[in-house]
């Protein structure tokens, strides 16, 4: 599943060795103009000589999710195909299958319906993964399925999301599913949601269905403290109000939906964030000129980290200052999030793989952890549990000491008396490590303030974590609850 975890992997050069594809994460060192846009960066922050001019084509994770056969699908496949990010042959393939599944028009949303049994059910089940850009923005779409079991698979891809795309359909208004989406991207602080309206043209594009739709979702979202709501008339299977304004809505000013994922804000200030430096790699070549090179290899989860800045090391909780970062075979003054560097310190501490190397107010660490989790796995987390806890680049043993209460997704109640979390649940769990962990609060720090819990036979990902507070929930007494 893809986290907010770094990769296991040393700073390596993926572009000469020819693994980087466009659907790949594209690490800092590789590219790092391209990752952080210009405008969210302080002008004299941005070390040009050393990285190069920064790009103004940002990229924007965004996940898509919505009810089943609310045409989700299919807007994806019209945003791609609209944006003129569909090849030839891929066109001429889903032309080919449309015709013999009798259908005389292209149906777009085999574009991401991929699996043999999605395009026989007309339905997703998996998440499809697409890259496209525009001359503005370049994009990572994130297609998650809506069948209620296929929860765990949203949180797989809205984990990295910093937009989500919640699909409503225009004759069904706001159903379980839409609250149970809403309710996943904020308890995973996706920073900007967009409700879609859909299938406009089949209410006759009347502005009081949208109006009334678009009340009902806004008020719902803040009460679970999604700050920035956006919502958009469209009709996906006729194209409107997806790439190209609707003829048929004059009533509506707003943006397109690409229009306003090519305009909404992305990324944030690194400057205005605590730095978070998780280590992978410790680089001693003991050999030539480099013999008493000792640097400490990893990507920035967070911050920015300079030269001569006074740093902790966690958990160990030693205070050092940092002697010099090293980029693309040179030296440099700064390194920001998400960049890959090599930190080198003053003093010759005790630094490995795992440890956090972290400047401005810093987490304390601890064997305790409370977090929100969601469950992902068929076999059910129960309370004794013993798992490995991974957090950025560090893996620990750890038990379950208690599930305190599942999470009524639908109603936002708490459950206790829970004997386990199954598949596509969430609750609040209460964990014991064999060693001290440097986690911030996932309200505060989304890379940092996440983990996984993991099988240690067979190294099966079981549960997503998130430390610290999610959204309100409301307790109940427990003679209220039914657990039949």
């Amino acid at each position: 599943m893809p986290t907010n975890l770094t990769s296991d992997a040393a700073p390596s050069d993926p572009v000469a060795s020819g693994t980087v594809t466009p659907t790949d994460v594209i690490p800092a060192h590789v590219i790092p103009a391209h990752v952080i846009p210009a405008k969210v960066i302080p002008a004299d922050v941005i070390p040009t000589d050393v990285f190069g001019a920064a790009s103004g084509t940002a990229l924007l994770r965004f996940a898509t999710a919505g009810s089943v056969d609310d045409g989700k699908s299919t807007l994806v496949g019209r945003l791609l195909h609209d944006s003129k990010s569909v090849l030839a042959d891929q066109l001429e393939a889903v032309e080919r299958v449309s015709l013999g599944r009798g259908q005389e028009t292209p149906d777009l949303a085999l574009l991401t319906d991929g699996l043999r049994a999605e395009r026989e059910q007309g339905i997703t089940i998996d998440v499809a993964y697409r890259y496209f850009a525009t001359p503005r923005r370049r994009f990572i779409l994130a297609d998650t399925p809506g069948h209620v079991q296929y929860t765990r698979n949203m949180v797989t891809g809205a984990s990295t999301a910093e937009l989500a795309v919640v699909l409503v359909d225009a004759r069904n208004g706001v159903v379980e599913q839409t609250r149970r989406h809403a309710a996943v991207a904020a308890l995973l602080r996706v920073p900007h949601v967009v409700l879609a309206v859909n299938k406009m043209d089949l209410v006759e594009y009347a502005e009081p269905v949208f109006a009334a739709i678009a009340a009902e979702f806004t008020a719902y979202a803040a009460s679970l403290g999604i700050d920035d709501i956006v919502a958009v008339p469209i009709s996906a299977l006729a194209g409107d109000n997806v790439v190209e304004p609707s003829a048929h809505m004059d009533w509506y000013g707003g943006p397109t939906l690409l229009e306003h994922l090519e305009t909404v804000p992305v990324g944030s200030d690194p400057s205005a964030e605590p730095t978070r430096f998780p280590v992978q790699y410790v680089i001693r070549p003991q050999s030539g000129e480099h013999r008493d090179y000792r640097g400490y290899a990893g990507q920035l989860a967070s911050g920015v980290l300079r030269t001569g800045d006074t740093v902790t090391v966690l958990p160990s909780g030693h205070t050092t200052t940092v002697a010099g970062i090293d980029a693309l075979g040179r030296e440099t003054d700064i390194a920001w999030a998400p960049q890959s560097v090599t930190v080198r310190l003053t003093e010759d501490i005790d630094v490995s793989r795992g440890d956090l190397i972290a400047a401005g107010p810093t987490p304390v660490p601890t064997k305790d952890v409370v977090a929100t989790v969601s469950h992902l796995h068929e076999r059910p987390l129960r309370a004794g549990d013993k798992v490995l806890l991974k957090h950025t680049t560090r893996t620990v043993r750890a038990l379950v000491k208690e599930i305190t209460y599942r999470i009524d997704i639908d109603t936002l109640e708490q459950r206790s008396g829970a004997e386990g979390l199954s598949v596509n649940d969430i609750g609040r769990v209460v964990l014991r490590t064999s060693e001290p962990l440097a986690l911030d609060g996932y309200t505060q720090n989304r890379r940092t303030g996440s983990f996984l819990l993991i099988d240690p036979a067979d190294g099966t990902t079981l549960t997503a974590g998130m430390a610290g507070e999610s959204f309100k929930t409301v307790a109940i007494p427990a003679a209220e609850e039914d657990w039949v």
